[in-house]
């Protein structure tokens, strides 16, 4: 499958532009840690491009990412790719058990995080977020209350990186597509 062949299926299956972006973020971040862990930037790219494709069709922890998986299927996405998408949520119960699929658990919480953050700046930029600007914010448990906090604490430790790594990691690769991100 092909990056085209995934946006195709993006933009047929996710209307909102926020999630869009979320999953493109998503992407980006995956491609950055391909590189670190010299994993194929495509596929690991094609995980976070395609990881949340159905949460408006199947928008409860029953059914997403499950229900999407026959989709991904007739559209010819690798198994790996789907069961890296299958892993990224717990409720599942797949649990993961590659970098790729530890990555995308790690990457996804963390990137609506980041994109928080760069919402209260008073340019509303990722290029003003830091590391230090994320770490303040996960102290503060009323910021972005939605976000799982657990799934962000447990990242670095997934991917065997420090916290500022894994933090300027994410960051760094969302600040490289910042113009798609709107920030």
């Amino acid at each position: 499958m092909t990056r085209a062949d995934a946006l195709k299926l993006l933009t047929q299956y996710v209307q909102n532009e926020n999630l869009r972006r979320h999953m493109y973020a998503c992407e980006a971040a995956m491609r950055a840690y391909a590189l670190r862990f010299h994993g194929d930037q495509d596929s690991w790219g094609l995980v976070g491009l395609l990881h949340d494709f159905d949460w408006e069709v199947h928008p409860t922890l029953e059914s997403h990412p499950r229900d999407g998986q026959p989709i991904l299927a007739a559209a010819d996405v690798p198994l790996e790719i789907r069961q890296a998408i299958m892993a990224h949520a717990p409720h599942t119960g797949v649990k993961p058990s590659n970098a790729m699929e530890r990555a995308i658990l790690a990457v996804d919480e963390l990137t609506g995080f980041i994109v928080a953050c760069a919402l209260v700046t008073p340019d509303k930029s990722l290029k003003s977020v830091t590391t230090e600007t994320i770490k303040k914010k996960l102290r503060q448990k009323s910021f972005a209350a939605k976000v799982d906090r657990t799934d962000i604490a447990r990242g670095p430790e997934l991917l065997g990186v420090t916290e500022d790594e894994h933090y300027q990691t994410v960051l760094t690769a969302m600040q490289n597509i910042h113009e798609t991100l709107g920030l």
